[in-house]
């Protein structure tokens, strides 16, 4: 059905401008899948949180990694059904997790310090980690990327020192580390995805 609006929606954009051409196109219907299919995605995600009695907790795991995410990209998995279950796993879950631990200061610094250097590898390899659909070809647009998720990431374990509440630190200091791992090599083989500049290269 998504599928279906979206195609809809390409083809009025390429009646009105008529100059677009394919690979142009192919870009604006694989955006508008992203956002119609984000709406419901979100209601859905909402309602399961809710469900388990993580909602608002779910929420504020959303928006406080989306910085961090925004910049450094990561996985797309490719069905919409496919694309709920891991968003719930990766921010339910990290309610869920930040809800029911309890970590003494001192290793909370320590793990807050290797996440920071295990994060600052992981986007020195990796981020921005595009997909195959929309690459980021640009060496400069690449590199302001990597640039705001170093910093939106240490602004984020900082956060996670100074942030009283331990569940809210939780989610912050999780969130990184599953954020970290969502751009990672690996990830991106277990869940079947390509780095979209890589393709790009490889098909030049």
């Amino acid at each position: 059905m998504i599928d279906k609006i979206c195609l809809f929606l390409t083809n009025k954009i390429k009646a009105k401008s008529p100059d677009i051409d394919q690979e142009r196109l192919e870009i604006i219907n694989y955006g508008l899948q992203l956002f119609i299919g984000e709406i419901p995605k979100i209601f859905i995600i909402i309602a399961i949180a809710f469900f388990l009695g993580v909602g608002w907790l779910t929420l504020l795991a959303y928006i406080l990694i989306l910085p961090y995410r925004s910049a450094s990209g990561g996985f797309h998995l490719k069905t919409h059904i496919g694309c709920i279950i891991g968003s719930t796993i990766f921010f339910c879950g990290n309610a869920m997790i930040s809800k029911t631990i309890t970590l003494e200061p001192i290793y909370r610094i320590l793990l807050i310090g290797i996440t920071f250097i295990f994060s600052i590898i992981m986007i020195k390899l990796y981020a921005p980690a595009d997909t195959e659909n929309v690459p980021i070809i640009s060496k400069k647009e690449r590199k302001k990327k990597q640039i705001i998720s170093y910093i939106t990431m240490t602004l984020t374990l900082i956060a996670a020192i100074i942030v009283p509440d331990q569940t809210i630190s939780n989610i912050l200091l999780f969130g990184t580390i599953l954020q970290s791992l969502a751009i990672s090599r690996i990830v991106y083989k277990l869940t079947n995805n390509q780095y979209g500049h890589e393709t790009y290269i490889e098909q030049v």
